[in-house]
C-alpha cells in the first residue's frame, strides 16, 4: 500500500491531509472548551448548534463549490481555500459571543465543503491506474481514522503546557502546512465542461449522481453507513458514562477500537477489491452493521450491556463502517469524466452529509427518549433499509461498458465514428442523459 507515496505529486497530497485533519481534530476540542467558557450549562446546545450549521454548510455549499471548481485553476483553489480556514481558525481564539462561534464556523465548513470534494477529485486525476488509486483510498481512511487517535492525545499533551485557545493556532499551522504542500507540486485541471448556466452547473453532479444506478445504490448505503455511525458517535458518551459507569479514558478507548475496526478494513480493502467487485464487499458491510446493531441490541435486552460487548460490537461496525466507504471513490470515479468529476464529488460530499443530518438527531432522541435498545432497533432498521434500497438500485452485476444505440445524435456526430451500435464504458453526459441501452 505504501508504494503508492512514492508519486511525489500523490504523497504531497496526502501530507497535506494529515497535516490538515490533525490541525481540524485540535480545533474539535479546542472549540468544545471555547463552547463552555461562553455558554457554561448550555454548551451542548452551542456544540449541537456548531454540527447542525457545519452540516448545513457541507449539504448547501458543496454542490456550488463542485458547479465552479472547473473554472478556476484547481491548485489556487485549494491553496485559497485552505488559506481562508487558517484565517478563520486564527480569528477563533479572540470570539467574546456564541453568535461570533456560529458565523466563523459557518465560513470555515463552507471552505471546507468547496476544499474537500476538491482535493478527492483530484486524487484519480493524480493516479489514473485504479489499482494505485484503491490503494490511495485505503490510506486516506487510514489517515482519518489515525486522526481519530492522535489529535486527542495531542490535545490532552498540549493542554497540559498550555491554555485551550493556543490549540486554535495549531489548527492555523495545520491548513498553512496543507497550502504550502499543495502548491508545492502540479496538479492536473482537466479541461472544463462545455459552458453551461449557473443552475445547469449547480446541479449537474447531483443529477449525474442520481441517474446512475450504482450511485443511487451507494447514496443508500450512505444511510446505512450514517444510521450505524451515529449511533456510534452520539451515544458512546451515554452509553459509557452514564450507563456503565466508567471513566472518561474508557470513552477514548471505546472510540478507539471502532477506530480500530476501520482501520482493519481499509487495509485488508485493497487486495480484497483486487479479486472481488465493489457491490458485494459494499453490501456484505453494510450487512455486518445491521446485524451488530441487531445482536446488540438482543444481548443487552437479555443481559445487560457490558463494556466488553460494547467494544466487541463497535470493532466490528468500525469494519462495516469501512468497508462500505473506502470504495466510494472507486465508484465515482468510474462515473464520471474527469471535468465532471469535481461535481460529482461535491455531490457525493453534500448528498452523504444529509444522512447525516438526518441520524445525528435522530440517533440522539431515540436514546434520550426511549433508551438504548429501542435506539440499536431503530437505527439497525434504518441502515437495513438503506442495504435493502441499494440491493435493489444497484442492479447485480453492473457493467463498466454497455452497448448502446443513439436516436439523440445525427449520424455524422463524432461520438458515432465506430458506429451506430457501440459499446464502451458509460457514464452519464450530453450524448448519454439516462442510465439506457438507447438514447
Amino acid at each position: 500500500m505504501l508504494e503508492i507515496l512514492s508519486d511525489r505529486a500523490y504523497r504531497h497530497l496526502f501530507l497535506a491531509q494529515i497535516v490538515a485533519l490533525l490541525g481540524t481534530g485540535l480545533a474539535t476540542v479546542a472549540l468544545g472548551l471555547l463552547a463552555f467558557d461562553l455558554a457554561g450549562e448550555n454548551a451542548a446546545m452551542v456544540l449541537g448548534t456548531v454540527f447542525t450549521i457545519k452540516m448545513v454548510a457541507y449539504v448547501g455549499i458543496a454542490p456550488i463549490a463542485g458547479a465552479f471548481a472547473d473554472r478556476v485553476n484547481r491548485r489556487a483553489l485549494l491553496v485559497g481555500l485552505d488559506l481562508l480556514r487558517a484565517a478563520v481558525a486564527l480569528a477563533l481564539p479572540f470570539v467574546t459571543e456564541v453568535w461570533q462561534v456560529y458565523l466563523l464556523i459557518f465560513v470555515l465548513q463552507s471552505a471546507s465543503a468547496g476544499f474537500t470534494p476538491t482535493f478527492q477529485a483530484t486524487i484519480p486525476d493524480v493516479l489514473p491506474d485504479e489499482a494505485r488509486y484503491t490503494r490511495a483510498l485505503s490510506l486516506s481512511r487510514l489517515a482519518y481514522d489515525l486522526e481519530n487517535i492522535v489529535s486527542p492525545t495531542l490535545a490532552a499533551l498540549l493542554l497540559s503546557v498550555m491554555s485551550y485557545n493556543a490549540l486554535f493556532f495549531g489548527t492555523v499551522a495545520g491548513f498553512l502546512g496543507s497550502a504550502l504542500l499543495v502548491v508545492s507540486v502540479l496538479l492536473p485541471s482537466p479541461q472544463p465542461a462545455a459552458p453551461r448556466g449557473i443552475y445547469e452547473r449547480t446541479t449537474r453532479g447531483i443529477r449525474i449522481y442520481l441517474a446512475t444506478p450504482r450511485l443511487r445504490g451507494l447514496l443508500a448505503l450512505n444511510l446505512a453507513v450514517s444510521a450505524a455511525g451515529a449511533m456510534v458517535l452520539v451515544n458512546s458518551v451515554v452509553l459509557v458514562r452514564g450507563q456503565l459507569s466508567l471513566p472518561a479514558s474508557a470513552l477514548g478507548w471505546t472510540m478507539f477500537a471502532f477506530g480500530a475496526g476501520s482501520m482493519l478494513a481499509a487495509l485488508l480493502l485493497p487486495r480484497l477489491l483486487d479479486r472481488l467487485p465493489d457491490r458485494p464487499v459494499m453490501l456484505c458491510g453494510a450487512a455486518l452493521m445491521v446485524a451488530v446493531l441487531l445482536a446488540l441490541a438482543a444481548l443487552t435486552a437479555r443481559m445487560g450491556l457490558s463494556w466488553g460487548l460494547l467494544l466487541l460490537s463497535w470493532m466490528l461496525i468500525g469494519l462495516g463502517y469501512s468497508a462500505v466507504l473506502t470504495p466510494s471513490g472507486r465508484l465515482l470515479r468510474r462515473s464520471a469524466h474527469p471535468e465532471d468529476r469535481p461535481a460529482l464529488f461535491a455531490a457525493q460530499f453534500a448528498l452523504s452529509h444529509a444522512c447525516w443530518l438526518l441520524t445525528y438527531p435522530l440517533s440522539g432522541w431515540l436514546m434520550t427518549s426511549f433508551g438504548t435498545v429501542p435506539a440499536l432497533l431503530v437505527l439497525a432498521a434504518l441502515s437495513g433499509v438503506g442495504m435493502l434500497l441499494a440491493l435493489r438500485l444497484w442492479p447485480a452485476g453492473d457493467p463498466t461498458e454497455v452497448e448502446h444505440t443513439h436516436d439523440n445524435l445525427p449520424r455524422d456526430h463524432p461520438h458515432l465514428k465506430s458506429g451506430p451500435r457501440h459499446r464502451h464504458a458509460l457514464v452519464i453526459d450530453d450524448a448519454h442523459p439516462t442510465w439506457a441501452t438507447k438514447f
